[in-house]
């Protein structure tokens, strides 16, 4: 059997991937008594009294909310939100695997913006942060946006703000392997959705140099017809140069590549137009560019999204963390000081000694990488004063 159906064999036998279990058993009178009626009545009385004790006395302090409503899941597009719901189990066991961190489905049967983000709102006093999941693009910038003006607790878009902190990680990592320096690199990004664009946001916050997006038209250059509201906000600030053209035009002479794009768009002969090229092709499971395809253009540095290859760029080395830190210190947001930090310590994990071109990122299954994401971001928070209470874990 091929992995799809070794993975469909199992979630027919397992009949889901994660389950509710009790923290304490009840075997007398006096459990009963004291976890339900009549001794829960006092926890409740307390929280009535004041709300913040409510991140003491229930398991909120460590639940997230997994969202999504189906639109823009994995590479199957809009599927629907019980069609989605396998994917956001699976969030629910990495944030519990390697961040400790409790998570819980809730999959919405509606693609407004203004029911979802009201949905979410009503809910959200069982939770300690949200994380949104496989919406789509351009509404997923206003359900994040507008739910953070309304939810007390950390709101994050995974697929935006995950995706980035990771690329630019191993994007940190990958331009020491290629000696090229920070903030003048041209760096090109194609697909200007949710992931492309907060890529291309967080890698100019962070001074990495000229960022170039393309999208199925080409590259994006301001004033350019037709652009969302979310890529008229990043062509003000990219393409420095105001180039125009295909994605071949901006490769060429261009420091790094990253796809969150479709398979089989980068050709050998473009990744040979590079400057000592660095090629993170991302698009699952199928890259832009095969691995050997790059290195034979050329490409110093390769990354995918996949497991098979070195240099696998992916989401859990970030968000099991990212909410580990922040559920920790009970922080207001997640803030752009926050993703730089993670970003940082992501880095930092590999060793001078060790960073070669086929390791610049610590490994997926490196259970290490959450701890170290968690302590820089509730560092960060306390720095910054968003944090609501100091380290409880």
């Amino acid at each position: 059997m091929d992995i799809g159906e070794k993975a469909l064999k199992l979630h027919y036998e397992m009949q889901g991937k994660i389950e509710v279990i009790s923290r304490k058993e009840i075997t007398t009178k006096e459990d009963l008594s004291m976890l339900y009626t009549p001794g829960v009545a006092e926890p409740c009385r307390v929280i009535a009294d004041n709300y913040e004790e409510s991140f003491r006395l229930t398991r909120r302090s460590n639940l997230v909310a997994v969202v999504t409503d189906g639109t823009a899941v994995l590479g199957l597009g809009d599927i629907g939100p019980a069609a989605g719901m396998p994917v956001m189990e699976g969030k629910c066991v990495l944030f519990k695997e390697f961040g400790g961190v409790d998570a819980f489905p809730l999959c919405i049967d509606s693609k407004d913006v203004d029911t979802i983000v009201h949905t979410v709102a009503l809910i959200s006093k069982s939770f300690g942060g949200i994380n949104l999941e496989d919406i789509s693009a351009p509404r997923c910038f206003e359900i994040e946006r507008k739910l953070k003006e309304v939810c007390d607790i950390p709101v994050f878009h995974d697929d935006q703000h995950g995706t980035a902190i990771v690329v630019a990680a191993a994007m940190r990592n990958a331009m020491k392997v290629a000696g090229k320096q920070m903030g003048e690199m041209k760096i090109v990004i194609n697909g200007a959705g949710a992931a492309g664009i907060a890529i291309g946001k967080l890698l100019i916050d962070m001074g990495f140099g000229n960022i170039i997006l393309c999208d199925v038209g080409g590259i994006l250059c301001e004033g350019d017809a037709g652009l969302t509201s979310a890529q008229e906000e990043i062509s003000r600030v990219s393409n420095k140069n105001k180039e125009k053209g295909t994605l071949a035009d901006a490769l060429r002479g261009a420091d790094a590549f990253v796809g969150v794009s479709r398979p089989d768009l980068v050709t050998t002969e473009m990744v040979a137009g590079m400057n000592r090229g660095i090629v993170f092709a991302m698009a699952n499971p199928i890259p832009e560019i095969m691995p050997d395809a790059a290195k034979a253009g050329g490409a110093v540095v390769v990354g995918t999204g996949r497991s098979d290859f070195p240099n696998q760029i992916n989401n859990v080395l970030i968000f099991p963390g990212i909410f580990k830190g922040a559920l920790a210190v009970r922080a207001k947001e997640i803030t752009e000081s926050m993703k730089h930090r993670a970003a940082y310590a992501i880095a930092d994990m590999i060793p001078a000694g060790e960073l070669h071109a086929e390791n610049i990122i610590p490994s997926a299954l490196d259970k290490r990488v959450a701890e170290v994401v968690a302590k820089a971001v509730a560092d960060v928070a306390l720095e910054e004063g968003v944090a609501r209470v100091g380290m409880n874990r």
